[in-house]
């Protein structure tokens, strides 16, 4: 249970970093705080948006997903699912291969990278990482309780 504690929280950052980024894109937000990199460039690309929604909308809904699943997972009535870890697993697994998408677009078709969207992927692969860890637990559990 620990471990959907510590999805819930790298998925909340992503919400606040993926909110960020879409107020900056609905126009709310005048610049970016970007430091190094080229955030403008790369959320002013024709590749910001997909099916008609800017991609940190879908960044947004990915981790309010996230959060949402981790957080049923800290109850007790789901606390030992197998089933709610593999949906972990496949939601933050789909998350890690649209973040490289991305990650590949900024670097070989936009040629600009963005930090906070460097930021994101990492926070995506720590999800992914963090929700392999608690489907192989309780994986270990359940074929110590069958012995």
């Amino acid at each position: 249970m620990t471990k959907r504690m510590a999805v819930a929280l790298v998925a909340l950052v992503g919400i606040f970093v993926s909110a960020y980024l879409l107020l900056y894109k609905l126009g709310y937000i005048g610049t970016l705080a970007c430091g190094t990199g080229s955030c403008e460039t790369v959320q002013a690309s024709r590749w910001a948006t997909l099916l008609g929604l800017p991609v940190a909308a879908w960044g947004l809904g990915f981790y309010v997903s996230v959060l949402a699943l981790s957080l049923i997972g800290t109850q007790d009535r789901y606390a030992e699912s197998r089933s709610l870890s593999l949906a972990l697993v496949a939601v933050t697994g789909s998350g890690v291969v649209f973040s490289s998408w991305l990650s590949y677009l900024e670097e070989f078709v936009i040629g600009a990278w963005c930090r906070w969207c460097i930021v994101s992927a990492v926070l995506t692969m720590i999800l992914f990482v963090l929700s392999l860890l608690d489907w192989r637990e309780l994986g270990r559990d359940a074929l110590s309780a069958e012995r």
